[in-house]
């Protein structure tokens, strides 16, 4: 799974990747924070089910921490956007190649208003973060929009030479990952299911593109500088217009992040309160930062980042997180490792589904499944839930 951050300049987009992918907690086996200069491994958070099965677990590739779990994805930070982007403008084309790399986006905004459109500095509300939703969105759209016309006379001519609509634009659009029934999904939505493609108008195409990237490219708005004393009033504005909003503050995060290195506070990302350690002395210059960061948990309820990375995985992309084991009894792996995956399966996956991505081998010659809890046997069909421990039998062995 890969999550893309976007947004133009000056937003915070650099600090939320930051926060985002400065790990508190070492972790071994795999490297964790920049993989490349804008790729790197954040986590989504979940509650495990060791303190359900009241076990201690050692996991190998996430991390649990006082029945916390938190498993690690990809996040890319995409290039910054200017007006024009789909034109090539600025970096557009880099940022339109890497945003169709992302299964979710997230859109990080100045909440505060204190950018222009090109992200050049502005007293704090002089901005207008609405429009910049709407310019991002409209790029994204009309660089759509570009891919189908690219060629016109060629779309044309396959209009004619017997291909239906769908197939014609799959191929046109197989690139983003755009697949049969979402494209059917939208011209049935738009009534173009039986009009040929030479025949739509102009805002018939955009209305396409813009129906199709809503769907292959839902996007979570981190409203970012959250903490700025004029970011209330367009954070109620964008509330009532937009759904997925996370009042944010990358800054604290950080700031947090920073504060757990130095040994002076317990703190985990996404918690709603951070502690400061007994016997901790701290400047006043600290003292002040530290209440600036308790004041605007207790408003929103967290920094909003790891909320944020939660909504684009679990509420946007239906993620459920499931944890196989190869020895019921005991929850563990041959190596004896207790719980030691968790895996983040479509909503709809099987137990088939979850054998193929432990290992190829297990789904070539699955046999059955088994659910730990219910001790019952699972077929290849069995549709999974959202924290199921299950134990694939397989009449090929793991390599």
């Amino acid at each position: 799974m890969l999550l893309g951050l976007i947004g133009k300049a000056n937003v915070g987009k650099s600090t939320f990747f930051t926060a985002s992918t400065d790990n508190i907690v070492n972790i071994a086996n795999y490297p964790f924070t920049t993989l490349n200069p804008n790729i790197g491994i954040c986590h989504v958070r979940t509650k495990c089910v060791c303190k359900e099965f009241g076990v201690m677990d050692n996991p190998v590739h996430s991390i649990c921490v006082d029945g916390i779990r938190f498993i690690p994805v990809q996040i890319i930070d995409v290039a910054g956007l200017v007006p024009g982007a789909h034109q090539g403008k600025g970096l557009g084309n880099k940022f339109l190649d890497d945003a169709r790399q992302a299964d979710a986006l997230i859109h990080v905004i100045d909440i505060s208003g204190s950018t222009d459109s090109e992200g050049k500095p502005l007293a704090p509300g002089a901005g207008d973060p609405l429009q910049d939703l709407r310019f991002v969105e409209e790029e994204f759209d009309l660089w759509l929009v570009s891919i189908i016309k690219r060629d016109w006379d060629d779309i044309r001519g396959l209009d004619s030479s017997g291909l239906n609509t769908n197939q014609i634009l799959k191929k046109r659009l197989s690139g983003l990952g755009v697949t049969d029934p979402v494209i059917e999904k939208v011209l049935n939505k738009l009534n173009l299911v039986n009009k040929k493609i030479r025949s739509w108008t102009e805002q018939e195409l955009f209305d396409f593109c813009q129906n199709i990237r809503k769907i292959v490219k839902p996007v979570v708005i981190a409203a970012n500088k959250a903490d700025v004393f004029t970011s209330q009033n367009y954070l109620d504005k964008i509330m009532e217009k937009f759904s997925h909003v996370i009042p944010c503050a990358s800054e604290l995060e950080v700031l947090l992040r920073k504060a757990v290195k130095n040994g002076f506070i317990h703190y985990l990302p996404g918690d709603n309160s951070f502690e400061i350690k007994e016997n901790v002395q701290l400047s006043e210059k600290q003292k002040h930062a530290l209440e600036i960061v308790s004041d605007f948990i207790k408003k929103h309820g967290s920094t909003g980042v790891q909320n944020t990375l939660n909504v684009a995985c679990f509420d946007l992309l239906k993620k459920i997180v499931v944890y196989p084991v190869e020895d019921e009894t005991k929850l563990s792996d041959k190596k004896g490792n207790i719980l030691p995956e968790a895996y983040l399966l479509n909503e709809d996956s099987t137990a088939k589904d979850l054998a193929h991505v432990i290992h190829d081998e297990l789904g070539k010659g699955f046999l059955f499944a088994i659910d730990v809890r219910t001790k019952r046997r699972l077929g290849a069909d069995h549709r999974l839930k959202d924290n199921d421990v299950i134990k694939i039998v397989s009449a090929t062995s793991r390599k």
